[in-house]
Formats: structure tokens, C-alpha cells, sequence
């Protein structure tokens, strides 16, 4: 095949054809949402950025709504979707978020690109099965009732049981409905970066970009196409971070001069804040489990330029003899379920089972066990994950107090914008998509007694 005849096969694919692609990677072979989209993003560069955008709000869009949009389908078509071919399963789960959650896309086009779709991809036999199921279902979806919030609002049922048991059903429903909202990237603006300048160069580039109150250093963006093609990224200005994750730090309040272990580092980001809170002093090292994660540390320490930060591989399950109360600071953000951050990675919620959440627990559990020895007497540990479920959280940080020579320390009035609970003053903090600006989110902070 020719270059010629090559770029114009390539450039025949189109953002729902590129969102099929994607979408039968992640559903139908298991490949991880923000993965697989952002190797065919990366490959296909070269199509417009409206298509591009389009690919993706199509994949997020149907992996986030797929038990409702498999429902809507089932009530249309006779053949199941279980019973459909993937292909075919899955133009039909496109056309359908499009007709039911798309409204300024014309019915005509939701219908009439997925029949060009079917056919393109050689099933023209069932271009008319197509189009009949997607047509009637624009005609009939305002009679469609779904059955349960589970359905409704496309949370398995065992999940939305889970919150319901430990924050009452208006919570558990509310933040499932919150995962269900566009939300922008959320940056943090490293020390060393004018707010003003960088705000101009977003700008300059076509960002819309807009602060979070009561933060002089978080910004929302949106509307750019590549983030490595931003000058602000590329410069280490500023680093994807959502403010929960923030939080961290600011909660660790890390002194001038002090020694901090970050023991799952990757990618970075805590890290990295944490050396710019020490303003060029001291020393964070980042660990963490594999070559690869810490190559991902490495190449973000590289960007921001930061001096003050080293990176190492290491098991945070295996003691290290070398490292006992040699830290001013540990941070323990440990593997959890993420289901706090499944607006952004939607695919979670359906990969995620109890068991799984049990097991997490241990395995936090177990490196709790050997990484308070890191602690200094009088030094803090700070204990956080990106999920929502208590087993992993609140019950693991009260596990902590009760088999270690630790306490819990109050937090309340170190944390800015609209981050003011209770449970702050017992040194915790769980945060709620549908009530805090940010993801799912619980850190707690302890103080090693003297």
C-alpha cells in the first residue's frame, strides 16, 4: 500500500467510527477506559479536534450510561443485546447515547452514521435492523421508564447498596448521579509559575481555563485538544491534579527542612507538591512497585524541574531496615478501588466486585503495617484513597490508631475553599463528588507519639 493510498484509508475514520474501536476494546476485550483512549487518541492526532472530541465524549458517554442504554435497547429491540454481535452491539450502544443524552445531535445523524457504520464495517445485511432499532427508539424513548436508580443511573446495584447502607439512598444516589457530569481537568499551578502568565499562555492556546474559589493555585480546564501540547505543561508550570488529591499535602503541612517518604508515588503528583511546598528544602523520595511507575515519577520530576525530589523502585509491602523513624512525613496513598474517581474512569464501576474491595482493604491493611516504622517519633503518616467505602477508609483509619503507637491530629482550618467537615477534627476527611468540588476522596492524617 502506497503513503497516498494509506493517508486516505486513515483518513476516512471517523470520530464515532474511532469511538466504535474503542469501545469494543473496553467492552468487549477488557482493555482499561483512559488507556485504550489514550493510545487511539495519540495515534489518530492528525483527525480534526471536533472529531476527536467527538470520539471521546461518545466512548465516556456510553461507558458511563451503558446499563441505562443497554436497558433502553433491550425495551426496543427483540434480539438482546447480550444476544447481538459485539460490532453491531456496540454501533447500536453509539446511536442509542447519542438519541437519548445527545440533544444537539439530530436524530438523522445519530441513525444515519451508524447505519454507514454497519456497513462499513461488512454487515450491511443488518443495516435495516440497525436503523429500525435506533428509529423507534427516537420515537419511543420519552415512554421509556427505567426500572431502579441502579438502571437509571447506570451504577451496579451492589455499589449503590454499599453507599446506601453507610450514607443513606439521597447520598448514595446523589453521587452517582454526580459521576454522571462532564466535570473540566482539574491542574494544580506549581510555586515557581506566575498565575497570571500562565493563565494567558492556556488562553493564548485556545484553554478555557477558570479558577476554584477559595485556591489560589487549582485551575479547571477545558477545550484543549493534547495536554503534552500545552507551553504550561511542558514548562512544569502545571501538573494534572485534582484538588482532592491536593489536599494531601496541604493536610501534611510539611515544614521547612523536612524528610518525606511517598511509598506508592506514581505518577508523581502528591509528590511533586510536596516538594514545592518545601520551596527548594529538604527531601521527598517517591517510591514505588515497578520500573515503569517509576519512570513515570522520573519524567514528571524531569518537566517541573524540581531539585528537591529523588525517585526509587520498591516494595512498599517489604520493610526496609534503612528507612525506620528516618521520615519527617509518610504518604501512604495506597492501591484502593477508585471508586471515587469513576466520572473519570467509568469503567471501574463495572470492573470493581466486594471481593475485590476486601482484599484492597488487606492489602492496605498490610502496608500500613510496615510503613509507620518510617515515621519519626512526633512525625505524621498520612493515609488517603481515591474511593468511597468505609471498609477501605474510616474503618482502616481507626483500625491504624488501634495497633500503632499513633493519634489522630486535627486537620480542621489547614485546608482551603469549601473543605470543612466534622470528622476534621479526628484527623479524617471524606470527600463526596455531589458535595465537594472534586472526586471521591478520604485522607487522614496521624501523629506518631513521642
Amino acid at each position: 500500500m502506497t503513503n497516498s493510498t494509506s493517508r486516505k484509508t486513515q483518513a476516512a475514520v471517523t470520530g464515532r467510527e474511532l469511538a466504535l474501536d474503542m469501545l469494543l476494546e473496553i467492552l468487549e476485550k477488557g482493555g482499561f477506559c483512559h488507556i485504550v483512549k489514550r493510545q487511539a487518541l495519540s495515534k489518530y492526532q492528525y483527525l480534526p479536534k471536533k472529531e476527536r472530541a467527538l470520539a471521546s465524549r461518545l466512548t465516556d458517554g456510553v461507558v458511563e450510561r451503558l446499563l441505562s442504554v443497554d436497558y433502553a435497547i433491550n425495551q426496543i429491540s427483540n434480539t438482546k443485546t447480550a444476544a447481538m454481535k459485539p460490532v453491531i452491539r456496540n454501533i447500536l450502544r453509539l446511536g442509542a447515547y447519542q438519541i437519548l443524552y445527545m440533544d444537539k445531535i439530530p436524530v438523522s445523524a445519530a441513525c444515519n452514521e451508524s447505519v454507514k457504520l454497519t456497513v462499513k464495517r461488512h454487515f450491511a445485511g443488518l443495516k435495516g435492523f440497525v436503523n429500525g432499532v435506533l428509529r423507534s427508539l427516537a420515537r419511543e424513548k420519552e415512554t421509556i421508564v427505567f426500572p431502579d436508580a441502579s438502571i437509571g443511573l447506570s451504577m451496579p446495584q451492589w455499589i449503590l447498596s454499599m453507599w446506601e447502607k453507610d450514607y443513606g439512598r439521597e447520598t448514595a444516589e446523589n453521587i452517582a448521579a454526580a459521576f454522571l457530569e462532564e466535570r473540566p481537568t482539574c491542574v494544580r499551578l506549581n510555586s515557581k509559575a506566575a498565575m497570571e502568565e500562565t493563565v494567558a499562555s492556556l488562553e493564548k492556546q485556545g484553554v478555557e481555563v477558570s479558577a476554584l474559589e477559595g485556591f489560589r493555585d487549582i485551575l479547571y480546564l477545558k477545550g484543549y485538544d493534547h495536554l503534552e501540547d500545552l507551553e504550561a505543561f511542558r514548562n512544569g508550570a502545571i501538573q494534572v491534579q485534582d484538588v482532592s488529591s491536593s489536599l494531601v499535602c496541604r493536610a501534611a503541612s510539611p515544614k521547612t527542612g523536612d524528610f518525606v517518604l511517598d511509598v506508592c508515588g506514581a505518577p508523581g503528583g502528591k509528590s511533586i507538591h510536596m516538594a514545592d511546598l518545601l520551596c527548594g528544602t529538604g527531601m521527598v523520595e517517591s517510591r514505588d512497585l515497578t520500573w515503569q511507575k517509576v519512570r513515570l515519577i522520573e519524567d514528571n520530576i524531569e518537566r517541573t524541574g524540581f531539585s528537591n525530589i529523588r525517585a526509587r523502585e520498591w516494595d512498599a509491602r517489604v520493610p526496609d531496615a534503612e528507612m525506620k523513624e528516618k521520615a519527617d512525613i509518610v504518604l501512604a496513598d495506597l492501591p484502593c478501588s477508585g471508586l471515587g474517581i469513576i466520572g473519570r474512569k467509568p469503567d471501574i464501576k463495572y470492573r470493581a466486585s466486594a471481593k475485590g474491595l476486601e482484599d484492597l482493604a488487606a492489602l492496605q491493611r498490610e502496608i500500613l503495617s510496615v510503613v509507620w516504622e518510617y515515621v519519626k517519633p512526633g512525625g505524621r503518616l498520612v493515609y488517603s484513597t481515591c474511593t468511597i467505602n468505609r471498609r477501605e477508609n474510616e474503618d482502616n483509619a481507626e483500625w491504624f490508631l488501634e495497633q500503632f503507637p499513633f493519634e489522630p491530629e486535627d486537620i480542621s482550618g489547614r485546608l482551603e475553599g469549601q473543605f470543612c467537615e466534622q470528622s476534621m477534627k479526628r484527623g479524617m476527611l471524606q470527600l463526596f463528588p455531589d458535595r465537594h468540588p472534586s472526586d471521591g476522596f478520604f485522607l487522614a492524617v496521624f501523629r506518631r507519639n513521642v
